[in-house]
């Protein structure tokens, strides 16, 4: 009889501790959205380096919330510890009005010391650090008016902004959800753990959803700002430049904007450094590092810690839906400015500038420049816009973390 009323406690003590019992139903709502998310990577390909382990992290903490859990210290006294049959040999002790309290620490779950690099804000330097070793800025040097295009499709950012508070969001959170007008992951969680870290599960996800929707979302956008005529144009090939062009460029910027704006230090920064890395030639086992070993585990611990932070309780809110509403508005808006800048271009170069680029000036590097040589080919086959379009994108990288360093001066 023992052994079967030992067999059912266990049964029950197995059945009480599981997601039966434990789970509500905005836990399993964010387990049928986190799968939705993982077939979008794996099935459709959008950004899966990043929506795979965000949509895993997601499912992750929906099944066993406590892998988020913070760590925790009880204070026993002796006789509770009797009670519990706590031996506090050992344990630390404090004296509080007269009476000893043993520690019983807990310990946390895996994710939680992991999302502390997000929290601190680690985590997006060092994937800058990474894109940086990856990224050509021959384009836009060969071509400084793109910087133009980069910076105009930063402007969704900053009317986002203004929404956001309109729509009742105090200043600190309407900065966080309108730089997911930059379509910058990285740019996106690292403001929020700044300003709004409430809010990171919300921002991340649209952030990352938008950029993985760019083939989807840019093209309409492109083609109803254009005409066909626009749209054919063909751009003359860019000039060459030089090693030392490509040397100067990242001491230069980062010289520049951490004198001016120092709150974009930490972003540029690591950028800039990553960039010197690759064309300096002399460090090349450091740059294939940081692009390659680096990136990759950042990566891991990025997208699974901030899908993470995206439970039922936490995510399911009315203020969510306002978030991805807003965070689309401000994607569009910044494509949307991006190719308006462009046509502005289009005429005082009489024709010469494609405005079709000014939709790169978005920082989702490089799919933003994909879509706009998709875009010009399907127009004129002939047309070859990859390299140009390359310009406003690397553009938008240094905008977006521009426009990060502008909120966190305005409104940390």
């Amino acid at each position: 009889m023992e052994i079967i009323n030992g067999f059912l406690d266990a049964v029950k003590g197995i059945y009480e501790s599981s997601g039966l019992v434990n789970l509500n139903w905005q836990n399993y709502a964010m387990i049928a959205i986190s799968c939705v998310l993982l077939y979008l990577a794996i099935k459709k390909q959008y950004e899966p380096l990043l929506l795979l382990p965000i949509a895993f992290g997601m499912l992750l903490v929906n099944l066993y919330p406590d892998i988020m859990s913070p760590p925790n210290v009880e204070l026993l006294t002796q006789q509770q510890a009797d009670a519990a049959g706590f031996n506090t040999a050992g344990h630390a002790a404090q004296v509080i009005n007269g009476v000893t309290y043993y520690e019983n620490p807990t310990y946390g779950g895996l994710l939680y010391y992991l999302y502390q690099g997000v929290k601190l804000g680690i985590y997006p330097p060092l994937i800058f650090l990474g894109i940086g070793c990856m990224t050509d800025f021959g384009p836009l040097i060969a071509n400084p008016k793109s910087l133009i295009l980069g910076a105009a499709a930063q402007i969704g950012i900053f009317v986002t902004f203004t929404g956001a508070i309109f729509l009742g969001f105090a200043e600190n959170e309407a900065g966080a959800i309108g730089i997911i007008g930059g379509a910058d992951g990285p740019t996106a969680i690292y403001v929020t753990t700044k300003l709004a870290p409430h809010l990171l599960g919300s921002i991340a996800i649209a952030a990352y959803s938008y950029m993985a929707l760019v083939p989807i979302i840019q093209p309409p956008i492109m083609k109803l700002l254009t005409t066909k005529k626009e749209r054919s144009v063909v751009m003359e090939q860019l000039r060459p430049v030089s090693k030392l062009e490509k040397i100067l460029f990242p001491i230069i910027v980062v010289i520049i904007i951490a004198i001016f704006l120092p709150d974009a230090a930490p972003l540029v920064g690591m950028l800039m450094l990553g960039n010197l890395f690759k064309e300096s030639g002399v460090v090349d086992r450091i740059a294939k590092a940081a692009q390659n070993e680096l990136m990759n585990i950042i990566t891991i611990f990025l997208g699974v810690t901030v899908g993470a932070t995206a439970s039922g309780t936490n995510f399911l809110k009315l203020d969510t839906i306002k978030i991805i509403v807003l965070g689309l508005i401000a994607f569009c808006m910044g494509t949307a400015f991006g190719v308006l800048f462009g046509k502005i271009m289009y005429k005082l170069t009489g024709g010469k500038i494609n405005p079709l680029i000014g939709s790169a000036g978005v920082s989702a590097v490089p799919m933003a420049a994909r879509v706009s040589q998709k875009v010009g080919q399907q127009e004129n086959p002939g047309n070859f816009l990859l390299m140009h379009a390359m310009g406003p994108n690397v553009a938008g990288v240094i905008g977006s973390a521009v426009a990060a360093g502008v909120l966190l001066n305005v409104v940390g």
